[in-house]
C-alpha cells in the first residue's frame, strides 16, 4: 500500500486554503500538473475524493475536511520535530525565516537587520515580504518561522505579541490649506487613495475613514505606497501613512504630513510565530529589538502647512 507523504499533505493543505489548484501550485513552488498528480495519488491511497471540483472552484469533501484536520496536526508535529532536531546546536542550525508585510519592510528592515546582527551574534535570517494572509499561511505550513504583521490573528496554532502602536498621519499635496490636527470626518471620502485588497493598511484606512459605503464605485487601487504617494504629490487625493514611514518619506517636498485629531487612528505591529516553539525566548528577544527600532522611528517632526 502506498505511503502518504508530507509533501502530499502540504499540497492538500495549500489547495484547501487557496481554493484553487493553480494558486496552490504557485504557493508550493511547483507546477500545477505535478501538484495534481500528487493529489491523485493521495486520493487513490484514501480510496475517496478529498476535493469537489466545480469548474474553477475547489472545496473539501466531508472526508476531506476530516482528513485535513488530521493532516494539519501531522504537519505541525513535523515542523516541531525539525525544530527539535535543530536545537542540538543550542540555536537554529539554519537561517530563521522572517516575513514582513510590505507596509513595514521598507521602513524598518534596513534598521532592524543591523540591530539583530549586533544583538544576536551568530543567528542568521532569511527575509521575505508578503501580504498578511500569505505570511500567516507560510507560518502555518512551516515555510516561515516568524512574521511581523499589523493585525490581530486568532489562529490557535500561532502565538503573537504586541510590539508597539504606529499612529497614522495624513499625507496631502504640498500647499494644502489644512491646520493640524486634521479631522478625518471633515475630509471628502472620495479623495482617499487606497492600496489593493489584501493589504491590512487598506482595511485599517477603510475603517478609520468610514469608507465602506464608497468602496463599490472605486476603480483604482494601488499595489504599493510608492504609487499612492506619487498620486498624492500630484494632487489626485490624500492618504493615511504609518508614522514609521516618515523617516523615508518626509524628504519628499511635494508632500505634507498632518497629525490627526481625536480619536485619531493607529495600527499595532505584532510578531507572530507557531505556538509551542522551543525558540519562543529567542523570538521574544527579537520582538524587543524590533520594538526598540520601531519606537525610535516614531520620533519625527512632521512637515505641515500650518
Amino acid at each position: 500500500m502506498q505511503t502518504i507523504t508530507l509533501r502530499q499533505l502540504h499540497y492538500a493543505q495549500a489547495i484547501a486554503e487557496e481554493g484553487h489548484f493553480g494558486r496552490a501550485a504557485q504557493r508550493c513552488h511547483v507546477t500545477q500538473p505535478a501538484l495534481s498528480q500528487q493529489i491523485r495519488l493521495l486520493e487513490d491511497r484514501c480510496q475517496t475524493s478529498l476535493f469537489d471540483r466545480l469548474g474553477k472552484t475547489v472545496t473539501l469533501t466531508p472526508f476531506g475536511r476530516e482528513f485535513l484536520a488530521h493532516a494539519s496536526r501531522v504537519l505541525s508535529a513535523a515542523v516541531d520535530l525539525e525544530t527539535f532536531a535543530d536545537m542540538a546546536a543550542g540555536q537554529p542550525a539554519r537561517p530563521l525565516r522572517f516575513g514582513l508585510i510590505p507596509t513595514v519592510a521598507p521602513y524598518l528592515l534596513p534598521e532592524i537587520l543591523p540591530s539583530l546582527g549586533s544583538d544576536l551574534g551568530d543567528i542568521r535570517f532569511s527575509v521575505s515580504e508578503g501580504k498578511t494572509e500569505r505570511l500567516l499561511a507560510a507560518l502555518n505550513d512551516g515555510d516561515l518561522d516568524l512574521a511581523l504583521i499589523a493585525t490581530e490573528t486568532d489562529r490557535p496554532n500561532l502565538t503573537s505579541i504586541d510590539l508597539f502602536a504606529d499612529p497614522f498621519v495624513l499625507a496631502t499635496r504640498s500647499g494644502t490649506n489644512l491646520a493640524d490636527p486634521v479631522s478625518l470626518a471633515n475630509l471628502p471620502r472620495d479623495k482617499f487613495l487606497l492600496l489593493e485588497e489584501g493589504h491590512c493598511l487598506r482595511d485599517q484606512m477603510v475603517d478609520a475613514c468610514a469608507l465602506k459605503p464608497d468602496l463599490q464605485g472605486r476603480t483604482f487601487a494601488a499595489t504599493s505606497l510608492t504609487t499612492i504617494l506619487e498620486l498624492v504629490a500630484n494632487g489626485y487625493g490624500v492618504t493615511l501613512l504609518p508614522t514609521i514611514s516618515l523617516r523615508r518619506e518626509e524628504h519628499n517636498k511635494r508632500i505634507e504630513f498632518h497629525t490627526l485629531g481625536a480619536p485619531g487612528a493607529a495600527r499595532v505591529l505584532r510578531l507572530v510565530w507557531r505556538a509551542n516553539s522551543p525558540y519562543e525566548a529567542l523570538y521574544r528577544k527579537i520582538g524587543d529589538i524590533v520594538t526598540k527600532v520601531g519606537e525610535t522611528s516614531l520620533r519625527t517632526d512632521l512637515r505641515t502647512s500650518a
